[in-house]
């Protein structure tokens, strides 16, 4: 059951706009990284609020209009498979968290991110939760805005590149996928890092 505990915490530090990180995306073999911030206020319920993997795909898209709307702010970013090749995974993922804490239209003075390693290049405190997506409130609710967004980047494109139907498994390493992979080779959204183990 997720809640307001370490939220609150922070509160009771004297952090007063705190925001909940997560990210979607970095286990696949094609696509972006992406990150979500959300600030939400103090208390509220959302109905099945949980860790974006134990939710359905319908329960995400439903949850994601419930958290825009009743965020305080929110912010969704990422980092693309040219800069995850560039700086490794991690770096890039780092790098879609600072963007979307930055991107907060109403900015945040402590963050809540899910794992056990500290981002970098954050200009506010951080506390890191593992499993906190299935905790807090706030990292729940970005970890839907992330999964969500990413898994609608990854329909669209499906749509130019129809052949490797990436709608289906959102660039994730199936074994469909990685057939198609062979069968066709990379294409322009692989991340070529990721494939030295998949291509025969």
């Amino acid at each position: 059951m997720v809640g307001f505990e370490y939220e609150r915490e922070a509160r009771a530090k004297g952090f007063k706009s705190v925001c909940g990180i997560d990210e979607a995306g970095r286990g696949p073999l094609a696509g972006p990284v992406f990150a979500a911030a959300v600030i939400l206020p103090d208390g509220i319920e959302i109905e099945g609020l949980n860790d974006s993997k134990k939710l359905s795909e319908k329960k995400r898209e439903a949850l994601f209009d419930i958290i825009i709307e009743k965020a305080v702010s929110y912010s969704v970013a990422f980092a693309d498979h040219r800069e995850i090749d560039e700086i490794n995974i991690l770096n890039a993922t780092f790098l879609a968290m600072k963007r979307a804490a930055e991107g907060l239209v109403i900015p945040a003075d402590f963050a809540l991110v899910d794992g056990n390693r500290q981002p970098k290049g954050f200009s506010i405190p951080c506390q890191t939760i593992v499993k906190g997506d299935g905790i807090s409130a706030s990292i729940a609710a970005a970890s839907v805005l992330a999964k969500v967004s990413r898994d609608r980047m990854m329909v669209k494109a499906d749509e130019i590149y129809p052949e490797y139907m990436f709608a289906k498994h959102k660039g994730y390493g199936t074994a469909l996928h990685c057939e198609l992979l062979n069968k066709y080779g990379p294409c322009p959204i692989h991340r070529l890092t990721f494939l030295k183990k998949v291509l025969k």
